[in-house]
């Protein structure tokens, strides 16, 4: 484009430098995230500690739930003869209530994990003191 005399126009570099100069200083904790420094490691390490633990916990909650239930009937035979609407009940809990549990166990999972990760979101949003 060109003015009325016919020069074109002079061109004006933009710099943002106050925008740059306003913005707000790096997050500690995410830069050592980002970074990979010691301290961000040891922030993640202690997000899959506290998820492991969890899934080694409730792991141990459906190896006792649904492990004793054969062990018992092994113990005491009787028990697995016994008769509830017509289904022995080794087949009601293994076959059909063994799954709800499971569902349970799943969704207990689901949401003590989530609030291990808004924990360790939590700590990583937190200002330093």
């Amino acid at each position: 484009m060109s003015d009325e005399t016919g020069a074109a126009p002079k061109r004006t570099r933009v710099v943002l430098g106050e925008a740059a100069a306003r913005r707000r200083p790096a997050d500690p904790a995410r830069a050592h995230l980002a970074d990979g420094t010691a301290v961000g490691e040891a922030l993640v390490k202690g997000l899959v500690r506290a998820q492991l633990a969890l899934a080694v916990r409730l792991g141990l909650v459906v190896v006792t739930g649904l492990g004793a239930l054969p062990l018992l009937f092994a113990v005491a035979p009787a028990v697995g003869q016994v008769k509830v609407l017509g289904i022995n009940l080794p087949w009601l809990l293994l076959g059909f209530l063994s799954f709800p549990f499971l569902v349970g166990v799943g969704w207990a999972y689901v949401r003590w994990a989530e609030r291990n990760e808004q924990e360790f979101t939590a700590v990583v949003r937190r200002p330093e003191a």
